[in-house]
């Protein structure tokens, strides 16, 4: 993958391995995010963004918000996934 000379050259690792390794069924742009805390995003490069597509899929919330925490948390050191495949005591009272 070429990027562009406006890309990092951190960014740009993060952005050649996600084109060789990856699914390429999205089109992302070329940010290369790191972490999140409630509406804001930061890239591998500390610029910070508002994320507004936190509603497109499940952290309407916002990132990292600390009763979600506590909660995964809390549920991981139970049983932290199970595959479709079986029923779990959970999924069907949430």
């Amino acid at each position: 993958m070429q990027t562009s000379g406006a890309v990092s050259a951190n960014s740009s690792y993060f952005l050649d391995l996600e084109h060789k390794y990856g699914a390429h069924n999205y089109h992302p742009l070329p940010v290369v995010l790191k972490r999140g805390e409630g509406v804001f995003l930061w890239d591998v490069d500390g610029k910070r963004y508002y994320d507004f597509l936190s509603g497109y899929s499940a952290v309407n919330q916002g990132h990292c918000h600390p009763r979600i925490i506590a909660a995964l948390t809390d549920q991981a050191s139970l049983l932290t996934l199970t595959s479709r495949a079986f029923y779990n005591n959970v999924l069907g009272e949430y």
